[in-house]
């Protein structure tokens, strides 16, 4: 059997010998309801390689791990505007928004006219895949951002924002803090007011997600460079 002649079946099969329950266990502590090792789901990707309308199908089935699997075998560009913006509202499971964000809408010419919408979307899960995007462009693309304007949104609605959005403009802030040396000292001080994850568990070696220890951090690194 040719890559090409392989069956939504065929891929479903292969995923459900791939669970695990005891990463599925942990993936429940972050609310991902599966449990495929991600090394194994990316070496099947890489076999499957590029299947546009597989990827569909695989999205279709509205499971967790055809869902990852899809995203890593399409083609992020074949998407539509709306197509992504109902792949968004229905991605669920965490780790499927991460992905869908990352892997495909920021590699999407839909992904400013997306950005601009999802941010004042009602729904705070949707408004912080707008905030992921905008965070991205604060580091990468700043140009025509209004820097002083996020900051005051920022001020006024992280601390009450639920989780993933409160996240996702947390890390908006940072992102301003730290290439935007104009704008460092109110992001340091919009942080410590907030004190939005400033008891986030953080393992050794690693940085806190807290933006003035983040923000400190990733500055002192730029200039060890």
């Amino acid at each position: 059997m040719t890559v090409a002649e392989v069956t939504v079946a065929e891929v479903m099969a292969e995923l459900s010998a791939m669970e695990d329950p005891k990463i599925r266990a942990v993936n429940a502590r972050h609310g991902d309801d599966h449990g495929v090792n991600l090394g194994q789901l990316r070496a099947l990707a890489k076999r499957l390689r590029t299947q546009q309308d597989l990827a569909r199908r695989l999205w279709e089935t509205g499971d967790t791990a055809a869902r990852l699997l899809a995203l890593l075998i399409c083609r992020p560009k074949a998407f539509g505007r709306d197509e992504l913006d109902a792949m968004i509202r229905e991605a669920g499971a965490p780790k499927v928004h991460d992905w869908l964000v990352n892997y495909v809408v920021k590699k999407s010419p839909h992904a400013e006219e997306l950005r601009v919408a999802w941010s004042a979307d009602p729904d705070p899960v949707v408004a912080s895949a707008g905030w992921a995007l905008t965070a991205e462009r604060v580091a990468k693309r700043p140009g025509g951002l209004d820097l002083a304007e996020l900051l005051d949104v920022i001020e006024s609605g992280m601390k009450a924002a639920p989780d993933r959005l409160q996240w996702a403009m947390n890390t908006c802030l940072a992102q301003i803090g730290i290439e935007h040396p104009e704008h460092r000292a109110r992001a340091v001080e919009i942080g410590e007011r907030l004190e939005v994850l400033k008891d986030y568990p953080t393992s050794p070696g690693c940085t806190s997600p807290y933006a003035p220890v983040w923000i400190a951090a990733m500055v002192r690194r730029q200039h060890q460079k």
